[in-house]
């Protein structure tokens, strides 16, 4: 039984365009779609999501959802929505960047089960490897006019006045092999639906026609909207680039803050598009939010949603309490329990300073010498001992009096101790 994904996808706001007779043709019976990747990383990140998400709600909705890892066309270069070349892959690299893609999309899809629908992973190297530039032409080119490829947005921004760099043959002819996965998807495994951003409905297109008039048969087209926040920044982005699924690339702490984060606006739309939750889950969160704006249960729900989508229930758990440290009340058992590059991405941009681990040795940093003398947190001496008696001073988010020495048994991760004056204002002195 299979249920309507396009009306799934109206009420997400997760449907830009459709070809006339897809509804249709989905609720017809089980079928087969695929959605192209980008392979140029070993990770996929947030604005790969919205493409994923529909990958999985075909899945969910009955059909048989294959992601197709573009090793072909990431030697080459998609013109769409870009402004110049990419760099171009080896296919060692691309091997490498499949495995490690196919585990993150693992978390979204069932490959392994033995059901009907289990998703496919393709690569279009695989059918693209051996096919000589003659056939290729003798065999596809013939059936598309130049004309017709003209015609596309993508390539009318790319051939146009304001565009300096221009469009080189081999992004010319990217579509065309975009269209060849379509008709040889169909031929090999009855793929009748190709799925994509606004961006690509073009080259989505191609495809139907190849089908049309190579396979003698007929191919539908999908697209999601590009992603884009409410106040018109782009989606995924942020000062440090991309914000990545893969762990090592974006920190879970760092993933989950991403999300918590999300304007009010960006909150209602989202939680629509990247989580599984239901229309009246929704609705009800919409509706408390409402009543406490302040409370963020949105943004809360939608962070805790993802992060553990991506990650897990207990990196989660970990984002939670890492976030606790910076705005609630948390001790130094805490503190230690973080990981070095969750503690760096909690204190990001906390002033530091470097002192020496034999200063750690014997009776220890005296207090003076840790606050102002030897790292420069504050002022003067006369400061440190101000403020050290009011009691406004904490190392690790203890309150020390100026008696207190730090020794390696205050060391986080072996390399940091924490300083903090009040509420608000912290210093990480790194110990090599």
């Amino acid at each position: 039984m299979t249920s309507n994904f396009v009306e799934e996808l109206k009420w997400r706001g997760m449907l830009h365009d459709a070809m006339p007779g897809t509804e249709e043709h989905l609720l017809s019976g089980m079928q087969s779609a695929y959605l192209g990747i980008d392979p140029t990383a070993d990770s996929l990140h947030i604005g790969h999501l919205v493409g994923v998400m529909m990958l999985s709600h075909f899945q969910i909705a009955g059909h048989k959802p294959f992601a197709l890892i573009g090793g072909a066309t990431g030697m080459i270069g998609d013109p769409s929505g870009k402004s110049s070349e990419r760099n171009l892959l080896d296919e060692a690299t691309l091997r490498h960047n499949q495995v490690a893609l196919k585990e993150q999309l693992s978390r979204f899809l069932d490959f392994s089960s033995d059901a009907e629908n289990a998703a496919i992973l393709v690569n279009n190297y695989d059918w693209m490897k051996d096919f000589s530039f003659l056939d290729f032409i003798r065999d596809v080119g013939k059936h598309i006019t130049v004309n017709y490829m003209m015609a596309k947005d993508s390539v009318k921004k790319r051939l146009s006045a304001e565009a300096k760099e221009g469009m080189s043959f081999t992004e010319f002819t990217y579509q065309l092999v975009q269209g060849y996965d379509f008709l040889h998807l169909y031929k090999e495994h009855n793929c009748t639906l190709q799925m994509g951003g606004s961006d690509q409905w073009g080259n989505i297109t191609t495809g139907t026609e190849l089908i049309r008039r190579i396979g003698g048969g007929k191919g539908y087209a999908l697209t999601c909207p590009l992603i884009t926040k409410a106040d018109g920044t782009k989606f995924g982005k942020t000062e440090s680039g991309n914000v990545w699924l893969d762990a090592g690339r974006t920190s879970p702490y760092k993933f989950y803050q991403h999300w918590l984060n999300t304007s009010d606006a960006d909150a209602e739309k989202y939680i629509k598009i990247f989580t599984f939750l239901s229309k009246e889950q929704i609705e009800a969160l919409v509706a408390e939010h409402v009543e406490a704006p302040h409370q963020r249960a949105l943004q809360k729900k939608l962070a805790e949603e993802i992060t553990t989508a991506v990650h897990s229930k207990e990196d989660l758990n970990n984002a939670i309490a890492a976030s606790a440290i910076l705005f609630g009340k948390s001790t130094s058992e805490d503190l230690k329990k973080l990981d070095e590059k969750t503690f760096l991405d909690v204190f990001d941009g906390v002033p530091q300073s470097e002192i020496s681990k034999s200063e750690l040795e014997g009776e220890g940093l005296d207090m003076i010498g840790a606050l102002a003398a030897q790292t420069g947190f504050l002022a003067s001496n006369g400061e440190a001992r101000r403020e050290l008696k009011q009691n406004s001073i904490s190392v690790n988010k203890e309150k020390v009096k100026e008696d207190h020495k730090i020794t390696s048994s205050d060391l986080i991760n072996d390399k940091f101790v924490l300083l903090q004056r009040g509420k608000k204002n912290y210093f990480v002195l790194v110990v090599n």
